[in-house]
């Protein structure tokens, strides 16, 4: 016994004196051991959402045997191993054929995602009849944590209005169903300038994730252009035909990129080629229009619910002036994510690609919404301010072809003072948006055009826009003329106020502007809007306070505007209202983080 007890010994001296000597690094970095590493999440792969149509039997996405199509998926864009784009994050699709594992259900999985960025981004779906929720951890190089909580809302019950895509059918073992199944991109806040390395998925087995990235941060780049996607109505149609939209730049910079969101469509649409130009008159370019390109490539498609940005280009974009952005359609589109209310001229060609065409001769039809894209950026800059509102912030009732919405006169002033940064204006207007409620429902060919509401639409609208640093949010009448009460219209609010905030946001804002002599302001809905201002003033839950409703106001009747501001329908400043509320504006509070 003391015997062999002594060559255990000797054998452990021997092992000890064979083993590799670590580093003074490893020694240094050396942390207690996790139970297993961080793996890819494909590695963990294990439930299986995506079957074919004629075996739907291969797949069993929610316990039940009802399963994804795969062929909707390819009709949407969405197939295996492609890269989608969707709020500014890259989430590359499973690249798993029909019937094999392609989502992990989450358990507390450790799984490997590095990057530096804003945000971590999920693609996702609950299985379990409602939004299922959960809190999780990230891991980070130097060592540190941060908490998270991710939500995925159901796939068969959720809310379109926040869908990434609907595709049209449902599988089950007896049979398809023409029912939307639903996935969702949701984003949760990450410490900012810190490498991520792992994420701890929560505990929650309905919750499925399909993918995971760090969202990266544009620090060398500023939004001078923006228009928020305000439903999906049909078109044209256009087949073979080239728009040129007529955009107007705040901030400018030594190169451009372009941004194109196939916001609430269900197929995917092709650019072929895009140029852009400094407009000389109507649809004439100044000089010849330069072209973009997107990976290297001529053109593009975008799946349905994604978006594509452009290349970096050297191009000289100068501030508050009208660019020409043109873009090739090869393909029929009958239906189209747009921006309704432009207040601005733009153009459609005759059949052929006429993006590199200096004259306007091609240019026939005049269009007054810009359908397809959503954003223009420019190189270096102090990043930008998101002004999200509704038809007045749209600039409804302004001059056509002015660019006399308040947000252009706020770019004006910005530029003309060297107090504060030059911040780029992204104005995230929609005429008829409210706060709460839905307009647009989120999801199919409709011909209103209000939006889905900003509580649903700012993760898009706001916290995905380039080098966002402060925010406005001027919206609330149209809740308060269609019925919502000041408390549905305070809770909203202070939960844009608090999302925003979350994510490192300077939040801001706007009094409701008095409406009396419309149709819909009455004295009870007065009171309602009286009571979100005092709220708004005195709560102190946003960072500041733009009191717009002081600005225009009539002294001696404050229900109505004054009418040297009134537009003439009683709800829309005109071109002086609007400059006034500008006007008003303490710049020093857009100063963000």
């Amino acid at each position: 016994m003391r015997r062999t007890f002594r060559g255990y010994v000797v054998l452990l001296a021997l092992c000890a004196a064979l083993a590799p000597v670590p580093s003074p690094r490893a020694v240094a970095g050396a942390v207690p051991a996790r139970a297993a590493e961080p793996l890819p999440l494909e590695r963990l792969f294990d439930n299986t959402a995506v079957g074919e149509d004629t075996r739907p039997d291969a797949a069993d996405f929610d316990g039940s045997g009802a399963s994804l199509s795969a062929q909707d998926l390819a009709n949407a864009g969405w197939t295996p191993g492609r890269t989608l784009t969707v709020r500014g994050a890259h989430l590359t699709w499973p690249r798993r054929q029909p019937g094999e594992p392609d989502n992990v259900r989450a358990a507390g999985q450790d799984v490997r995602v590095t990057g530096r960025g804003d945000a971590l981004a999920f693609l996702v779906a609950g299985t379990g009849g409602d939004t299922v929720s959960g809190p999780g951890t990230v891991s980070y190089a130097d060592g540190s944590r941060s908490p998270y909580r991710l939500a995925a809302p159901d796939w068969r019950t959720g809310p379109l209005a926040t869908k990434a895509v609907a595709l049209p059918h449902i599988n089950t073992p007896d049979g398809q169903l023409a029912e939307k199944a639903r996935l969702y991109v949701v984003t949760v806040p990450l410490v900012q300038d810190r490498e991520v390395v792992s994420v701890r998925l929560p505990r929650a087995g309905d919750l499925h994730v399909f993918a995971v990235s760090v969202r990266a941060t544009t620090p060398g780049w500023s939004g001078s252009w923006a228009a928020a996607t305000s439903g999906l109505p049909a078109v044209g149609p256009w087949a073979d035909r080239t728009v040129r939209l007529v955009v107007h730049t705040s901030v400018g910079g030594p190169r451009v990129r372009l941004r194109f969101d196939n916001t609430f469509a269900a197929t995917p649409v092709r650019i072929g080629r895009a140029t852009v130009a400094v407009q000389a008159t109507g649809a004439r370019a100044r000089g010849v229009p330069v072209r973009l390109s997107f990976r290297g490539a001529a053109g593009v498609d975008i799946p349905a619910g994604a978006q594509a940005f452009s290349d970096p280009l050297a191009f000289a974009v100068p501030s508050d002036t009208n660019l020409l952005v043109s873009f090739h359609l090869p393909r029929t589109v009958s239906a189209a994510p747009v921006h309704r209310l432009a207040v601005q001229r733009s153009y459609v060609s005759g059949p052929g690609d006429h993006t590199a065409d200096r004259a306007p001769t091609a240019y026939t039809t005049v269009l007054t919404s810009w359908p397809l894209l959503t954003g223009v950026d420019v190189g270096g800059g102090p990043g930008s301010v998101v002004l999200l509102g509704d038809s007045i912030t749209d600039g409804d009732q302004s001059t056509m072809d002015a660019n006399r919405r308040w947000p252009d006169v706020l770019t004006a002033r910005l530029l003309a003072q060297n107090v504060v940064p030059h911040y780029g204006v992204l104005n995230q207007g929609i005429s008829a948006n409210r706060v709460v409620s839905n307009r647009y429902p989120g999801d199919g060919v409709s011909t209103d055009s209000g939006g889905v509401s900003a509580l649903n639409r700012f993760d898009r609208d706001v916290l995905a826009q380039t080098s966002v640093r402060t925010a406005v949010v001027f919206e609330g009448v149209n809740d308060v003329r269609w019925g919502a009460t000041a408390d549905q219209v305070i809770a909203g609010l202070r939960e844009l106020a608090d999302r925003g905030r979350e994510r490192g946001l300077r939040m801001l804002a706007a009094t409701i502007l008095p409406c009396e002599g419309e149709a819909r302001c009455t004295a009870p809905v007065d009171a309602e809007r009286v009571a979100v201002n005092t709220w708004i003033r005195e709560a102190g839950v946003f960072d500041g306070v733009l009191d717009f409703d002081a600005v225009v106001r009539d002294p001696a009747r404050p229900t109505r505007m004054l009418p040297a501001y009134d537009s003439g329908d009683h709800l829309h400043p005109g071109d002086a209202g609007l400059a006034a509320l500008a006007e008003s504006v303490d710049l020093g509070l857009l100063q963000g983080p």
